[in-house]
């Protein structure tokens, strides 16, 4: 299989350019796997997937997952089409399963001002999981004005605007194999 993964790409009228590459992702992701399985060994956890924007990093996180687990998903909005958040969380979609005693991990795409995760992370307590555990692909530290609960982190990114491996410009990008950045930015800060 041939990944979609050019050097530029134009969404919406935009050039972008990689910002992190497919490997790197999928370094981080085997990682957190990994660690998961080790701390939730014979406790069978839920995943619950955020939609639209973690659908492909769960996907590529349960590959590294080798403990028995189930997977759900909820959707939620605050973007729209714009790049910036609309300051309301809407829900979309509930998840099916039962959480009431169970271990939980939301997986997230990406957290910046905490909104989403903050208000969905106090919906979800009052469902009484067993445990609560919050995994984002992306976090911008800077952009955080929410006090959000988050235990794993595959990368921390200054505040820039992103968009591929799942996450989108308007519905498009998502299908990007790697994370791009706006071309007229800066290059990656280690």
């Amino acid at each position: 299989m041939e990944l979609y993964q050019p050097e530029y790409v134009n969404v919406n009228g935009e050039e972008f350019r990689v910002y992190l590459t497919h490997e790197e992702i999928q370094e981080r992701i085997k990682k957190i796997g990994h660690k998961l399985s080790k701390d939730f060994k014979e406790k069978r956890p839920i995943f619950i997937g955020i939609l639209n924007g973690s659908y492909i990093f769960l996907a590529d996180l349960m590959r590294y997952v080798n403990i028995p687990c189930e997977v759900d998903f909820l959707k939620l909005s605050s973007y729209g089409d714009e790049k910036v958040s609309s300051g309301e969380v809407k829900d979309l979609k509930q998840i099916d399963a039962d959480i009431k005693g169970r271990h939980v991990i939301l997986i997230e795409d990406i957290i910046d001002t905490g909104l989403s995760m903050n208000y969905l992370v106090s919906k979800l307590k009052r469902l009484n999981p067993s445990s609560l555990t919050v995994v984002t692909l992306l976090h911008k530290a800077e952009a955080t004005e929410h006090d959000v609960q988050i235990d794993h982190v595959a990368f921390k990114i200054p505040n820039l605007f992103v968009l591929g491996y799942g996450l989108d410009y308007a519905q498009e990008g998502r299908n990007l194999a790697q994370i791009y950045i706006p071309s007229d930015r800066e290059k990656k800060e280690e």
